[in-house]
């Protein structure tokens, strides 16, 4: 009897062959087809990995390691997203320097990676926070200034109380800062801007092209937010100034009963003296101050507002004097800071109406709108509205815009929920901003030639109270020349947010040691698009759409030959803890893989998770699922002992053997790695039922179940000498012909109710069929007459009787 199955020793034997042999390296021979797969990298924390990192790079290891054997020139990297809040308050808390904390933590990731078996190219390995790395990221920056799309303003923000830097809209999750949990407030800072807003129609347009899941897809959509309709112009009663508004019903215009402008709408400061109850107002405006979008914006919150006393709005297409009320639920940052209000037909409206005793005027027939508004008015017919009295809504658009046009008081216009990306922290540890200030003249670009622009050395990275970066306070860094006109200037102080590595980083493993550019223009030709992108759904708005928006700039620019950097995108579900909840320390759920490689393999958890469940579903974490697949790699490593000397497929697996390519060649295509495992889980039932399985029967399992359990496959492939190494063979091909059972089983029913089975060929004519059907119950017939005789291939097989 051979020995038994040890993982330890097997797995750290292959991983040095795979290192010394350079197995999964991406060679710079363009000739040949070549397949780019993605994971997202991740963020090297303090914690390492844990359970939930091993999903989709599992996944796509499985997709890689099959491509190579299909013959591809593959790429699949592996780098480091390392700048970020999480390093820097870590580093403030136990006063170790960030490069430290880092780079201690990308040494943990990278050996439990590593111990986990995955062919990722090293040699093509990044970091983000690489001066050689960073250099191109400040690059891209500078190109995005110096086309206009980078850009200064003063703004209110998203501030931080515990981090205190500020944050895009996207970091704030239900009025808390996504990183810390704490309160988001606002606060008016100068801000730079990224103008993704430019790129809005292209980045909804260009995702018809793509193979992305359909949720992906929808909250891109969702989150940029294009929508049609006008904008009109409300006169204020006695004055030049109109209030313009944007709306997607101009149709219900007739609707109007008030308006409603933001707590931060300069005409509140134009007319104070005019306002009677101004005090009200700005202790309103203080109280709003204090609230995060999220608060202001959220549906089911109590309404709060104040009506200004002094000032009326004019209803431009029935004269009709409404009042104007000041609410926070109005941003100045979306639209224009000032909205009109129907009741009748927008919930949000009618519960202030009712709140504050406004009116409420039906425009679109079919509801009780005294009872509740009436919203649903996709469709419907016009009452109570004028001149579009009558006629449809989808008629009433049209009219009431061609109106407005005439009359010049609102015009046609397309708007869109995305907002220019918020793009300074005021941090440490991130890219320096490559620009300075001269009050000469103005904002600076340093030269290319001076890149990278290296974060300074400092020996306290704590955020300063006045909101300024730490950096501010190293005078020798900040103070120096205008490369303009040669005096004095003050370099930029904020760094970029974390998202800013992470929006190119694909592309610099093309070419990561390339000190000319950020790839050689041929390699980016070559390798892209990404073919196969895969992470986790809460990347699928931002992070998605930052790189998409980098991406097609960089196009633009002529640096990049693809409009779009990913042509397929799939995202994997989370692994939640035993108990069915998001794992996390403070619920004690928290499950380390290096325990499980230490007592199970690596193998066995590279094949738990992939047989957990559905890819893109949630799963909970089972101890005993773990066992249950060790148990199955223990039957595989068994069945080296039934290996027969004979060649070729058993006539009677032969079937089976195709169908099982088959149908693990597919499904790892289509993310059923579930059913792949379950499909060689059933074979192996097979063999050990058989008592036997022949040499090739052997050797197309182990290559099935390598891109899996590649450690154990590779030593049973040495010590049955099928040549070579396991992972530099060819892919199986199957037959389509053999996949079809050429024999079936089928119930042989008396009266419909079955009482035997029976084993017919396929193409059995029938005759023979009802001859060996009679056979079968031939002691069910005894004494009894056959009435009918009823024979459906492969399908049915009835007899009445009576």
């Amino acid at each position: 009897m051979s020995q038994s199955y040890n993982p330890k020793e097997i797995e750290k034997k292959w991983q040095k062959v795979w290192e010394d042999e350079k197995a999964f390296q991406a060679t710079n021979d363009f000739s040949k087809p070549k397949y780019y797969a993605l994971v997202e990298f991740p963020y090297p924390s303090g914690q390492g990995l844990h359970v939930g990192h091993p999903r989709p790079y599992t996944a796509l290891d499985i997709v890689a390691r099959k491509r190579r054997m299909q013959g591809y020139n593959v790429l699949y990297p592996m780098g480091w997203d390392a700048f970020g809040l999480p390093t820097e308050n870590y580093a403030i808390k136990n006063k170790v320097h960030p490069k430290e904390v880092t780079k201690k933590n990308v040494a943990r990731f990278k050996a439990q990676l590593q111990a986990l078996g995955y062919s990722f190219d090293w040699d093509r390995e990044i970091n983000t926070t690489d001066p050689n790395y960073y250099k191109w990221t400040q690059w891209i920056f500078l190109k995005l200034f110096k086309a206009g799309l980078a850009y200064k303003t003063e703004m209110p923000i998203n501030w931080c109380t515990s981090c205190k830097c500020g944050l895009a809209n996207e970091e704030v999750v239900n009025g808390v800062c996504e990183r810390c949990g704490s309160p988001v407030i606002r606060k008016v800072k100068s801000q730079w801007m990224l103008k993704i807003t430019a790129y809005a129609d292209k980045l909804i347009d260009d995702l018809d092209g793509l193979d992305y899941i359909e949720r992906v897809k929808v909250s891109q959509k969702n989150w940029i937010g294009r929508s049609h309709g006008a904008e009109v112009d409300f006169q204020i009663k006695d004055k030049e100034e109109k209030l313009r508004i944007y709306t997607t019903r101009p149709d219900t215009l007739f609707g109007v009963t008030y308006m409603v402008v933001s707590p931060e709408h300069p005409y509140l400061d134009k007319y104070k003296d005019e306002i009677k109850n101004w005090d009200e107002i700005v202790a309103y405006r203080e109280m709003a101050a204090r609230k995060s979008d999220f608060e202001r914006t959220e549906l089911a919150k109590d309404k709060t507002g104040v009506a200004i006393d002094g000032l009326l709005a004019i209803n431009p297409v029935n004269g009709e004097e409404i009042p104007i009320w000041v609410s926070d639920y109005v941003l100045m940052s979306y639209g224009t800071g000032a909205i009109m209000a129907v009741p009748a037909h927008d919930t949000r409206d009618w519960e202030f109406a009712k709140k504050f005793n406004l009116p409420i005027h039906e425009v679109i027939e079919g509801g009780d709108v005294e009872k509740e508004a009436f919203t649903d008015v996709a469709t419907g017919t016009l009452v109570n509205s004028g001149f579009l009295t009558g006629k449809s809504v989808e008629e009433a658009k049209k009219e009431i815009i061609a109106w407005l046009e005439d009359k010049k008081v609102g015009t046609a216009k397309k708007n869109f929920k995305l907002r220019d990306w918020v793009f300074s922290r005021q941090r440490y540890w991130g890219e320096p901003i490559p620009i300075v200030k001269c009050e000469k003249c103005g904002y600076v670009p340093i030269p290319e030639e001076e890149l990278p622009l290296r974060l300074p050395e400092v020996d306290n990275y704590e955020p300063t109270d006045n909101g300024e970066s730490p950096i501010s306070k190293i005078r020798s860094w900040v103070e120096t020349t205008c490369p303009c006109c040669g005096g004095k200037a003050e370099r930029e102080t904020d760094t970029m947010p974390q998202w800013a590595g992470s929006s190119w980083y694909f592309l610099r493993y093309i070419d990561p040691t390339n000190d000319e550019a950020l790839a050689s223009k041929e390699a980016l030709k070559y390798w892209l698009p990404v073919d196969w992108y895969n992470g986790g759904m809460e990347h699928t708005t931002l992070h998605l759409l930052y790189s998409r928006f980098w991406h097609k700039f960089l196009y633009d620019q002529g640096v990049v030959p693809t409009k779009e950097p990913y042509q397929r995108r799939t995202s994997h579900g989370m692994i939640l803890g035993e108990n069915g909840e998001k794992m996390s320390k403070s619920r004690g759920n928290v499950v380390n893989p290096d325990d499980i490689v230490n007592v199970y393999g690596a193998d066995t958890l590279r094949t738990y998770e992939m047989f957990i469940g559905a890819f893109d579903a949630a799963a909970a974490w089972s101890e005993d699922g773990v066992k249950g697949c060790r148990r199955f790699l223990e039957r595989v490593w068994k069945l080296k002992d039934m290996v027969t000397d004979e060649e070729g497929y058993s006539a009677d697996l032969e079937t089976k053997m195709h169908q099982t390519i088959k149908k693990v060649s597919n499904d790892f295509e289509t993310l059923k790695y579930n059913t792949a495992i379950a499909a060689m889980m059933a074979l192996i039932n097979d063999f050990y039922k058989k008592g036997s399985v022949t040499r090739d029967e052997f050797k197309t399992l182990l290559v099935l179940l390598n891109p899996v359990a590649p450690h154990i496959t590779e030593e049973l492939w040495a010590e049955k000498n099928y040549g070579g190494y396991l992972f530099q063979t060819s892919w199986p091909e199957f037959d389509e012909a053999k996949t079809v059972e050429a024999v079936q089983e089928i119930g042989v029913q008396v009266n419909g109710k079955v009482r035997a089975t029976v084993k017919i060929a396929i193409d059995a004519a029938k005759e023979d069929a009802l001859a060996a059907g009679r056979e079968a119950i031939a002691d069910k017939l005894a004494g009894k007459q056959i009435v009918k005789e009823i024979y459906v291939p492969g399908r049915i097989l009835n007899f009445v009787v009576k």
